[in-house]
């Protein structure tokens, strides 16, 4: 028999070559992938550059065979140097803003006025955020008996607002719904002390107001956008009993989840250092960690966009784009801060260590976060042109924490996705096509997502009818799998033990800086040199260079006030502009070039490193996964068999639901119109109005349960629950309305609709109208 110390060895090979292979495989789909984008993807713009440029040639030359020539040049130089001076006039504003905005204490950019009901600083547990209640504009009514809505902005550099940042916006979409709408806004610098489990307990108190405000309410539903997306899902997570329905927009939970090929923003802490920077950029900020160092992250990602086409932009329409400019740039600019104890949470827990997401995030204390045990259904909206948070990201979290959709049911839990195909990540929050549109969507759905089955659903928007403000879609939700989930990232997510290694070197790095280098880093940090490290960063610089503090900008706004007065533009199809144009296109190619060229080298240089067969022993020990349960496991747990005992207890309340529950089963996805039908019976008609809203979950969380494990005996014994020929002929007349005609069933809805009808013993009936029965309060 050969001794265990000789195999040892052969194991160890195996394991190091089967990790050799899988990143050799990953490089090889990564360089694919790049090379695809740099080549196809840059030769088809060159080719649509060259096609243009032919034909603005053509132009040129036939003005100069006509001798205009001069005169084409004249009026362009002239429009050119004028466009030049408003350009600078426009910077200068916005130099000038940002002076002003801060002076006032960089307040929330929302479009709409607003009172402050709660004031952080003066909770049990001091934080610099502030609930506000949204005042609605003239012509615009609010019931306060309607759910009230609760928008949390992302704290990720900068300030509050971008969620109410215009008229066609979440806030916007809500008021007109005749919603009370509250926003989770927050000062630019954070108490003495202040950390993320303050702030989870700020929100609950928040959320708490609101209910005591809105006693007659349901219960609020919160919107979490961005990084607002994972402190909603604190939130919840940390008071399951406070909130309704929850909308997640565009948050980066999975962190470690993306594409190979794609997705570069995922590799930067393991290329930089993991949580060492946000320490050191703390200790140099005295306790602060400057939020204008993530806004450079974020143009980093785009440079050709952020240090080039907007501004780019902004001079060639310089007439009609500069109000936009400076609306957005005011919130762009508004830089906020964090204690070294919150950014420190946020790299370590979230982005580095993707804590959350596994069910391994500590708030104070070693508390444990469950995402788990969040009540609430919830809203995941993602969009593949989304470069700060993949869909991969936004939704990847769902298969970390759950077994798979049968979890989901067995808990109760209603988990609905929707992933925009364009969109990019800003756009989630301030597109007006957006918001009039899937934001429209999405509030109206929450008016009915309760009576929707526990499960896991993806939401389509199908049809729409009419135009702008006045159109109307269909929505329908498809049921899914995890596996649905799962293939949204083509890589399997074999890349992520290279982020494993990244989390267990960053923890080290952090413990050797704590230990050996921030004593002597602190004591060498003084109030001047924190206020100079802030000041001199070049995002203040370059908006304040052009401010009125600098002496040379002074005659820039006489001479823009002269040329306004006799402004005399040339129009956009001016071969001259057109020529223009042409450059900036290069340009800006230029820069994106460089971008992608940079882009695969940080990917493959991450692979290369992080993913070699050291580093993946180095991170196994932190590549932790939850334990996955099996079907016939979920089928053995207590709580399925406690349900699933009384299969045959309850009455007609019980079965309606049940019923219900089939047909959904049986369609695999459920039209919004039934979902708005299915609501109303329960909100309205007897035997639901009298058992409350809880009760009414908890009621369709069971017998969704019943159905997923024990769908035969659900149907047969109908006839327990539904025991008297009345009770059944109005089950059915309850069943027949909210499932709608025969002729727009699927077979299967038909044949199980059939089945419980032979189980009942009753014909087919045909209802049209609402059944008759006692009306109840709305829920």
């Amino acid at each position: 028999m050969t001794p265990s110390f000789f195999t040892a060895p052969s194991d160890q090979a195996v394991a190091g070559a089967t990790a050799l292979s899988d990143q050799m495989d990953l490089m090889g789909q990564a360089a694919a992938r790049h090379a695809e984008r740099l080549g196809h993807g840059h030769a088809e713009r060159a080719r649509e550059w060259f096609r243009r440029g032919q034909a603005v040639m053509a132009r040129l030359g036939g003005a100069a065979a006509a001798g205009t020539l001069p005169d084409l040049i004249a009026a362009y130089a002239r429009d050119a140097a004028e466009r030049g001076v408003l350009t600078l006039d426009a910077l200068r504003e916005r130099g000038n803003n940002d002076i002003a905005h801060q002076a006032e204490g960089t307040p929330p950019v929302l479009v709409y006025d607003y009172e402050t009901v709660v004031d952080g600083a003066g909770l049990r547990r001091p934080v610099n955020y502030m609930l506000l209640r949204i005042l609605p504009p003239a012509g615009v009514e609010v019931n306060d008996r309607k759910r009230p809505y609760v928008i949390i902005d992302p704290r990720a550099g900068h300030g509050a607002g971008i969620g109410g940042f215009k008229a066609d916006s979440q806030v916007g979409v809500a008021l007109h719904a005749g919603h009370p709408v509250y926003f989770v806004a927050f000062r630019p610098h954070p108490e003495p002390g202040q950390t993320l489990a303050d702030v989870t307990f700020a929100e609950g108190e928040f959320i708490r107001t609101i209910a005591r405000r809105h006693p007659d309410s349901p219960k609020p539903i919160v919107v979490g956008n961005c990084q607002g997306g994972w402190a909603t899902l604190l939130l919840a997570a940390t008071n399951p009993d406070l909130t309704g329905p929850l909308v997640i927009n565009g948050a980066p939970v999975a962190t470690w989840s993306g594409r190979i090929g794609e997705s570069p923003m995922r590799y930067n802490g393991g290329l930089l250092g993991g949580v060492l920077p946000a320490l050191v950029l703390s200790d140099l900020g005295g306790g602060e960690f400057d939020g204008a160092h993530l806004v450079s992250n974020f143009e980093m990602l785009n440079p050709a966009r952020n240090y080039f086409g907007k501004y780019y932009d902004l001079y060639a329409d310089v007439d009609g784009a500069r109000e936009k400019f400076l609306e957005f740039e005011r919130w762009w600019g508004g830089y906020h801060f964090m204690n070294e104890a919150e950014i420190h949470w946020i790299v370590e827990q979230l982005f580095v260590g993707n804590r959350l997401a596994r069910g391994e995030a500590r708030l104070e204390r070693g508390r444990p976060v469950d995402i788990r045990q969040i009540r609430s259904p919830i809203i995941v909206f993602a969009s593949r042109g989304d470069n700060i948070t993949p869909p991969q990201q936004a939704l990847n979290w769902i298969a970390d924490a759950y077994a798979d959709e049968h979890e989901i049911k067995i808990r109760g839990q209603r988990i609905v996705y929707m992933v925009h195909d364009k969109v990019g990540h800003l756009g989630i929050f301030v597109s007006s096509s957006i918001a009039r549109r899937e934001h429209t969507e999405v509030t109206s759905t929450l008016q009915t997502i309760e009576a929707l089955a526990p499960g896991l659903y993806e939401m389509r928007i199908d049809d729409q009818v009419g135009e702008g403000i006045h159109a109307h879609f269909t929505v329908s939700f498809h049921e899914r799998r995890m596996e649905d989930v799962r293939h949204i990232d083509g890589s399997h997510r074999r890349e992520e033990v290279a982020f494993a290694a990244v989390d267990r070197l960053s923890r080290l790095g952090a413990e050797v800086y704590d230990m050996a280098l921030r004593p002597a880093r602190r004591a060498a940090v003084t109030p001047v040199s924190v206020e100079a490290f802030r000041e001199l960063h070049p995002g203040r610089v370059g908006r304040l260079a052009f401010s009125d503090r600098n002496p040379l900008v002074g005659p820039v706004a006489a001479a823009a006030d002269r040329i306004r007065a006799e402004r005399k533009p040339v129009p956009a199809d001016h071969p001259v502009r057109q020529m223009e144009r042409l450059w900036a296109d290069a340009v800006e190619q230029s820069l994106d070039l460089m971008r992608d060229v940079r882009d695969a080298w940080f990917e493959l240089a991450f692979l290369g490193l992080h993913m070699s067969p050291v580093m993946q022993m180095l991170g196994r020990s932190h590549n932790l996964e939850r334990t996955r349960a099996d079907s016939r496991e979920l089928h053995r747990l207590p709580e399925v068999q406690t349900i699933l005992a009384g299969i045959e207890r309850g009455g007609l309340a019980e079965g309606v639901i049940r019923m219900l529950v089939l047909l959904a089963h049986a369609r695999g996805s459920v039209r919004r119109d039934r979902l708005e039908r299915s609501s109303e019976v329960m909100s309205r008609q007897e035997p639901f109005t009298t058992l409350g809203p809880q009760e009414r979950v908890m009621i369709i969380h069971e017998q969704t349960v019943i159905v997923e494990f024990e769908r035969a005996r659900a149907i047969e014994t109908l006839p327990k629950l539904i025991r008297t020929p009345a009770e059944r002929r109005r089950a059915l007349q309850l069943v027949d309305y909210i499932a709608g005609p025969a002729a727009e069933m699927e077979p299967h809805t038909v044949e199980t609709l059939a089945a419980m009808r032979e189980a009942l013993k009753r014909k087919t009936l045909e209802v049209v109208a609402p059944p008759a029965g006692k009306t109840g309060t709305a829920a």
